[in-house]
């Protein structure tokens, strides 16, 4: 099975690599971008589940609000475990309008044990380098598991200091957004490639003989609008988005070596080279023996005594020759000639890289 694993992973990486895809799968429209939100607020209505005494802002926090409703109780005076001090965070995305509607995301700041059952108050979004408010944020929110205490034993299912509320902020203000200037629009690639960017422009000079596509560099194309388009922009950004392109893609091999995946790329090529895997397993053995008195002694009793026996055992180290041609399905199957595990195959794919046998980028995550 581990074999099958790293030899599908290893195959759908070549086959996403030979693949088309779409200008806007890779790419994106310069000026359609999204802004980033976030806001400061309480959840009530929590089923004593909310910050201790230790969290010191939501006793205040909450006095602030009560304030506003003439209702003046000190800081000090508050001591309820109903209530929550959060972060609220949002993603605002390009051309929203006033009154539409987006997602946001509750977390917990203080030691509150779950939101499960929380209600957010109207907490104001703000973003942007003048820290204006774009959107008002309020509503029940959704954990996405449970948590239940009875009896000195609980049960938990998901994260419970966070949650989301879907649709729960109204936007307020319209963040300006603009993606030409009447004669040109920019074209910003996902993943920064001098030949990809090259083609991108030479998929828009073929389909739209009209427009002029110029690679500006590994990020960006620039594309003129034609005078016939300048009336109807978005079909003409609609067209150009559709355009398939064959992406370059940098040789690399990702390894996790948290949990043992490694993916690589169909580009990985390497040298020729041998190579060996194997190891030394060492036991240690704690046997107890009865020793026996010497005669004619005194009191003699037998005695446990332990007995410890330490045995080497080196495995069979095998040796696989990897030739100057290899393809991804020969690299696989070299490897599994191995027998090794993903995490000595990440040792040793370290090693090849340190050598100079493998011509790929080796990102550990």
């Amino acid at each position: 099975m581990r074999r099958f694993c790293i030899a599908m992973l290893l195959a759908l990486a070549a086959t996403a690599a030979a693949g088309q895809a779409r200008i806007k799968d890779i790419a994106s429209i310069a000026g359609a971008r999204h802004n980033q939100l976030i806001g400061y607020g309480l959840v009530v209505g929590l089923e004593g589940t909310g910050d201790g005494n230790s969290a010191a802002f939501t006793p205040q926090s909450l006095s602030n609000m009560l304030q506003k409703f003439d209702v003046n109780i000190p800081a000090s005076a508050i001591k309820i475990k109903n209530v929550a001090a959060v972060v609220v965070t949002a993603d605002l995305p390009a051309f929203v309008k006033n009154g539409s509607q987006i997602d946001v995301t509750v977390s917990s700041i203080g030691d509150a044990k779950s939101l499960q059952g929380g209600t957010l108050l109207q907490t104001p979004l703000k973003g942007g380098p003048m820290n204006r408010t774009y959107a008002i944020a309020q509503g029940p929110i959704s954990i996405g598991g449970f948590n239940f205490s009875a009896g000195g034993s609980s049960t938990q299912k998901n994260h419970v200091a966070v949650g989301r509320i879907p649709k729960g902020a109204l936007v307020e203000e319209e963040v300006p957004t603009s993606i030409t200037d009447g004669k040109t629009l920019s074209i910003s690639l996902a993943e920064p490639d001098f030949t990809t960017a090259a083609r991108v422009a030479e998929a828009i000079n073929q389909a739209e003989p009209k427009a002029h596509a110029i690679p500006v560099d590994a990020l960006s194309v620039q594309v003129s609008i034609p005078e016939t388009e300048k009336d109807n922009v978005i079909g003409f950004v609609s067209r150009i988005e559709r355009l398939p392109v064959t992406p370059d893609t940098t040789a690399k091999i990702v390894v996790n070596e948290r949990t043992g995946s490694i993916v690589i790329g169909g580009d990985v090529r390497v040298s020729p080279c041998a190579i060996a895997s194997g190891g030394i397993q060492i036991k240690v053995e704690n046997t107890p023996v009865v020793a026996v008195p010497a005669p004619f002694t005194d009191n003699g009793k037998p005695v446990v005594v332990p007995f410890k026996s330490v045995s080497v055992k080196e495995s069979g180290a095998k040796l696989a020759a990897v030739p100057s041609t290899t393809s991804l399905e020969q690299l696989v199957k070299a490897l599994n000639a191995l027998g090794v595990s993903p995490r000595d195959l990440i040792s040793i794919l370290q090693l090849m890289r340190a050598g100079g046998y493998i011509m790929a980028e080796i990102e550990i995550q």
